[in-house]
C-alpha cells in the first residue's frame, strides 16, 4: 500500500459506511481500533497487512477518528493473539473471502503458465496480477514470500516448457550453427588468455554479435551487414518466436549476452539452444535497426559535407551586393532611354563591371547552379567511396510499403539494386523508371538529361543517390519499412496483436479514454491550453521574440546561468569539513547501506549463483563506472578484490537497461 495519502483518497476508499460500522460492534479501545483497520485495509487491498506498519499513518489517523479511539493505541494492538485470528474470521466472513489452499497455489501456477507468463516476465507485475486473481476468485492470498515463491515456481514451470518446446522446432542444421559459434567463441577466449591475437575482423565471433555499431561510416555498415547474414545463415525458423512478447525475449537475450560461454554450454541442451536462439532473433532485428541508422546517418552525412564544402567556396569568392532592386532600375531606365546604345557604354556607367559579375555570382549561390555543384560533389563522393556499400545492404535487407503513394520508391529500389554491378552510365530506356515521388522538381533537370538526339535519358549515378534520399526521408516516418526490423518495422504490428481483445485492460494502462470523442476534446484543451500560456508568456518573456523572418521565427535568447544555490554551497564546504578525504565511491556506498537501491538490480538469469554482499560490492563498483565513465578495467584495477571477468557481466546488463 502507498504511503502517501491525499484526503480526498481517504474519505472516498477509508471511510466506514453505516452497515459496516455495525461489524465494529462492542469492541473497545486498542481491539475496537486494530479491527477497523483491518477491515479497512482488507477492504481496500483483498489482503491483511504482514506487518503494523505496512498500514500508513495517514490511513491509521483517518480510521481512529471513526471509531473514537487515539491512533497511539494501534501499537498496541495484539498482533498474534486470539483476538486478531477472531477478527481475520469475521472481516473474511463479511466479504465472503475463504482461505487459500494447496490445489488453489496449483491452480494459480497452472493459471499463469497457461496465459500470463506468455507476454510479462516482469516480477512487480506478476506480483499485483495473482493479488488481482485471488481478489476476483474471492480467496485470501498468501503471505508476500509465500507469493514470491509461487510466482518463481510458475516462472520456473513456464521455462521449462518453454524451452523444450523451441529446442523441438530448431533444426539440426541450426543447433550445429548455434555449437559452432559457442565453440568458436570458448577457443577465441583461450587464445585472448594466452596472449593471442583473437578474434579476426572477417570472422563473426559471438562477442563481435554483441558489439555496438559504432560510427556511421562505411566500414560499420559492411560490418553490421555480415553480422546480419551470419545470423540469417543459422537457419533459425521464422515462426519460431512469432507469438512470443519481445519483453519476454529480451529477458533471454540478456542472460545470453551477459554469460560466458563457458557457462552457456554447460546448460542442459533445452536452455542453451533457447537463449541462444532468442539473442539471435532480437539482435537480428537491432542489428537490421542499426544497419538503418547507418544509411540514414550516412546519407545525411553525404549531403551536409556537399554543402559545406559548395558554401565555402562560394562564400569565400562571393561579396553580396546591396540595393538590389535599384540596380536593376537604373539598368532598365538606361536601356529604355538608349535602345541601340553599346553596352559597355550604357550599363557599365550605371552599374560597372564588378557590380554585375557580383550579381551574377550571387544568382549562381541560390539557383540552379549551386545546386548543380551540390550534386556534383555528391556524387563524387557517392560514387568514389559510399557506393560499395549499398548493394550489400540492398541485398540483405528487404523494403515495403503499405501506402501506395509510396510505392514508386520501393520500385526504383529495385530498379538501383538490378543494375548495381553493372557499369553502365545511364539506365536503360526499357525500364519504367519511376519519377514521381523519386527525384525532386529542382532536381530533374541534373538527373534527366539529353543526349544529341535530344532523347531523354537518366543518370544511374544521380539517379541512386536521389533514391537513397527520398529512401532516408521515408525511413524516417515509418512510410517506407523493412522486415526483420524492430524500429523500423511495419506501422501496422506497432498495437500487440491482441490489443482488441483485451482493449480495457490495454486502455487503462495507457492511462486513455476509450471514447474517441472524449480523447479528442482532452487532446484540444491541452493544445489550447498550450497556447494559451505561450501567448500569455511571449509578451513578458524579454529573451522571446517573434521576428519578420520567414513566416514569423521564434528568438529564443540564450538564458544568464544562475547563481549557485547558498544552501548547497553550504552543503559542500560541510561536507569537506566533516569528511575532507571521502570519495564518491564511499558517498555511493553510504547511500546503498542506508536506502538499499541495488536490491531493486534484478538479475538476468534464473537465479542469483553468488552472495547478496559480493553482488552488492560488485553492483556499486559497475555503476560508479557507469557513472563516472572511467570504464570498468580502471575500476577493476583497484586493490578491492574484484577482477575484471566478474564484474563484466553485471556492467553490460547495466549498459544495456
Amino acid at each position: 500500500m502507498k504511503r502517501n495519502w491525499d484526503p480526498e483518497e481517504l474519505i472516498e476508499h477509508f471511510t466506514f459506511l453505516p452497515d459496516e460500522m455495525q461489524q465494529v460492534g462492542n469492541k473497545s479501545w486498542e481491539t475496537r481500533l486494530g479491527f477497523a483497520v483491518l477491515f479497512k485495509f482488507f477492504q481496500y487491498e483483498a489482503r491483511f497487512p504482514s506487518y503494523k506498519s505496512e498500514v500508513p499513518t495517514a490511513v491509521i489517523q483517518h480510521i481512529s477518528k471513526q471509531v473514537g479511539v487515539p491512533a497511539e493505541e494501534f501499537a498496541q494492538y495484539d498482533w498474534s493473539g486470539r483476538a486478531m485470528t477472531y477478527h481475520r474470521t469475521q472481516i473474511r466472513e463479511y466479504f465472503g473471502f475463504r482461505e487459500n489452499a494447496l490445489p488453489d497455489a496449483e491452480e494459480m501456477i497452472d493459471w499463469l503458465c497457461g496465459g500470463i507468463l506468455w507476454r510479462d516476465h516482469d516480477f512487480g507485475h506478476l506480483v499485483r496480477i495473482v493479488y488481482q486473481r485471488f481478489r476476483e476468485q474471492k480467496i485470501v492470498p498468501p503471505t508476500s514470500e509465500r507469493v514470491g515463491r509461487l510466482i518463481r515456481s510458475a516462472v520456473r514451470k513456464f521455462e521449462e516448457q518453454f524451452f523444450k518446446a523451441t529446442h523441438e522446432k530448431l533444426p539440426a542444421a541450426a543447433l550445429a550453427k548455434i555449437d559452432l559459434l559457442l565453440n568458436t567463441a570458448a577457443s577465441l577466449d583461450d587464445e585472448q588468455e594466452e596472449g593471442g591475437s583473437g578474434e579476426d575482423e572477417a570472422t563473426v565471433t559471438f562477442q563481435g554479435l554483441k558489439s555496438d555499431p559504432g560510427e556511421p561510416v562505411v566500414e560499420s555498415a559492411l560490418r553490421e551487414v555480415r553480422k546480419l547474414r551470419a545470423i540469417r545463415e543459422m537457419g533459425l525458423p521464422v515462426d519460431l518466436f512469432l507469438d512470443v512478447p519481445l519483453k519476454v525475449l529480451f529477458k533471454y537475450r540478456q542472460r545470453a549476452a551477459t554469460e560466458d560461454p563457458r557457462e552457456l554450454r554447460r546448460h542442459p541442451a533445452p536452455i542453451r539452444y533457447t537463449l541462444l536462439a532468442a539473442f539471435c532473433c532480437l539482435r537480428s532485428m537491432e542489428i537490421t535497426d542499426n544497419l538503418l541508422d547507418l544509411l540514414i546517418q550516412i546519407i545525411h552525412r553525404i549531403g551536409v559535407r556537399a554543402e559545406r564544402k559548395v558554401s565555402k567556396e562560394l562564400l569565400n569568392d562571393l561579396r553580396r551586393v546591396n540595393n538590389k532592386n535599384g540596380i536593376l532600375f537604373d539598368i532598365a531606365e538606361s536601356a529604355v532611354n538608349n535602345p541601340d546604345g553599346v553596352v559597355r557604354d550604357v550599363i557599365y556607367p550605371v552599374a560597372g563591371e564588378h557590380t554585375l559579375r557580383d550579381l551574377v555570382k550571387e544568382f549562381n549561390y541560390t539557383g540552379p547552379t549551386y545546386r548543380k555543384k551540390i550534386h556534383t560533389i555528391v556524387r563524387a563522393s557517392y560514387g568514389s567511396h559510399y557506393r560499395r556499400m549499398i548493394p550489400k545492404i540492398l541485398d540483405i535487407l528487404e523494403f515495403r510499403s503499405n501506402n501506395k503513394a509510396h510505392r514508386p520508391v520501393i520500385r526504383a529500389l529495385d530498379i538501383v539494386k538490378k543494375y548495381a554491378d553493372t557499369g553502365q552510365r545511364y539506365l536503360p530506356l526499357s525500364e519504367d523508371i519511376p519519377v514521381e515521388g523519386v527525384i525532386s522538381a529542382a532536381n530533374k533537370e541534373i538527373i534527366i538529361e539529353k543526349d544529341e538526339k535530344g532523347q531523354e535519358r537518366v543518370s544511374r549515378m544521380r539517379y541512386e543517390i536521389s533514391v537513397l534520399q527520398a529512401l532516408r526521408e521515408r525511413l524516417r516516418c515509418k512510410e517506407i519499412w523493412v522486415a526483420g526490423a524492430n524500429r523500423y518495422r511495419n506501422p501496422d504490428d506497432d498495437l500487440p496483436k491482441d490489443f482488441e481483445e483485451r482493449r480495457d485492460e490495454n486502455y487503462k494502462a495507457l492511462n486513455q479514454p476509450m471514447d474517441a470523442e472524449a480523447f479528442i476534446n482532452l487532446l484540444r484543451q491541452a493544445m489550447k491550453d498550450g497556447l494559451d500560456k505561450l501567448d500569455a508568456g511571449i509578451p513578458k518573456n524579454p529573451k522571446v521574440e517573434i521576428t519578420d523572418k520567414g513566416n514569423g521565427w521564434i528568438s529564443l535568447s540564450p538564458l544568464d546561468p544562475q547563481a549557485e544555490p547558498a544552501n548547497l554551497a553550504r552543503l559542500k564546504a560541510e561536507i569537506v569539513r566533516r569528511w575532507p578525504m571521502t570519495s564518491l565511491l564511499d558517498f555511493l556506498k553510504e547511500a546503498d547501506l542506508r536506502i538499499g537501491f541495488t536490491d531493486k538490480f534484478q538479475t538476468a538469469a534464473a537465479r542469483e549463483a553468488i552472495g547478496r554482499d559480493a553482488l552488492q560490492k560488485r553492483l556499486i563498483l559497475c555503476l560508479y563506472a557507469l557513472g563516472t565513465n572511467a570504464g570498468l578495467k580502471r575500476i577493476s584495477a583497484g586493490e578491492h578484490g574484484e577482477a575484471y571477468n566478474l564484474s563484466s557481466r553485471i556492467y553490460f546488463n547495466l549498459g544495456h537497461r
